[in-house]
């Protein structure tokens, strides 16, 4: 596939008048000095209580042996996730904050749009494997244990793995193949794909045909995978008989539903609409949302509000203590 895109880029684009380029420039968001720090501020606590927050909830599912289970397995592993999908944008977002200069290099650029790419593409085939994980304990609870035992688990987080990887491979490279002229100000905090192509002095017409196949295949894909998920569960919760007992079952769902619906409304509005209703200006709020605010708001929907998680603190603190 790689192969087949270099040979139709040459046929479309005349790469060889494409004038040396060595880095990018990123648009100054505000220009008072004030404001910039003011944002500095404000981002970087936003990156710190996601860092703090996240690795409590690796550390507590790996401390206590009542959390040693597929669904706490994901949790920490989508905790995971989630800190190197932040690290990946918001600290070369904080130091252009405070430096004149917000260049990045042409390479640095599209490594970190590999990373970028790769670590929310992780985050969506997760949650979908999130999704089957509670359809499984729901609609078969006799056969949890022997369906999502550990070697299933594993091969569940390598293949998000891997989708991940070919998905921000092939992102990257596609992009980084384009003509990019005299225009090097990237109107965005970050090397993403909608202001890359739209900073191309070409036809990114081809571009934008694998952004939906594959983007669409990873997001779309996960969202439907969910969504049928959900399906059965929503039936079988329906066929439980008490109100009790339908609450205790939607109650572990309710957290799960939420994540998903901003994760993928977001992302949905970023990836998998036609680039001519791009606005730059809304993809960075939309940005936000999804890199930042998101990976700080998953511990406490997910986790923090959790009984288990509650008691497993409670174990964890209590054990430090006496130490």
């Amino acid at each position: 596939m790689l192969l087949l895109y270099l040979a139709l880029q040459e046929k479309f684009f005349d790469i060889t008048n494409q004038t040396t380029l060595n880095e990018f420039v990123f648009l100054e968001l505000v220009t008072t000095p004030l404001l910039n720090t003011l944002l500095f501020l404000v981002f970087a606590v936003i990156y710190l209580m996601t860092l703090a927050f996240n690795l409590t909830i690796i550390v507590i599912v790996k401390l206590d042996l009542h959390l040693h289970t597929p669904m706490y397995f994901f949790l920490s592993y989508l905790a995971v996730v989630e800190i190197l999908y932040t690290t990946t944008t918001v600290p070369k977002m904080l130091a252009n904050f405070l430096q004149e200069n917000k260049t990045i290099s042409f390479n640095g650029c599209f490594t970190q749009m590999f990373f970028f790419v790769n670590f929310g593409s992780i985050e969506c085939v997760l949650l979908a494997v999130m999704a089957y994980d509670r359809y499984v304990a729901i609609c078969s609870p006799l056969h949890y244990s022997v369906i999502m035992n550990r070697q299933v688990c594993l091969r569940l987080a390598a293949v998000s793995v891997f989708i991940a990887f070919i998905n921000g491979l092939v992102q990257a490279v596609f992009t980084s193949r384009l003509p990019f002229c005299k225009n090097t100000t990237i109107n965005h905090f970050i090397c993403d794909i909608p202001p890359l192509l739209k900073l191309s002095c070409s036809d990114t017409r081809l571009n934008e045909f694998f952004v939906y196949l594959l983007g669409g295949f990873v997001i779309v894909g996960s969202f439907v995978l969910t969504l049928i998920s959900y399906a059965y569960i929503v039936t079988t919760i329906l066929k439980i008989r008490t109100s009790k007992g339908r609450r205790k079952a939607f109650s572990t769902c309710t957290s799960h539903l939420t994540v998903v619906s901003i994760f993928f409304g977001t992302l949905t509005y970023t990836y998998v609409r036609p680039a001519s209703n791009y606005s730059l200006d809304d993809d960075k709020v939309v940005f936000i949302i999804y890199s930042t605010v998101t990976p700080l708001l998953n511990p406490f929907i997910y986790s923090f509000r959790n009984r288990d998680i509650q008691g497993a603190f409670r174990r964890v603190f209590k054990n430090i203590i006496q130490v």
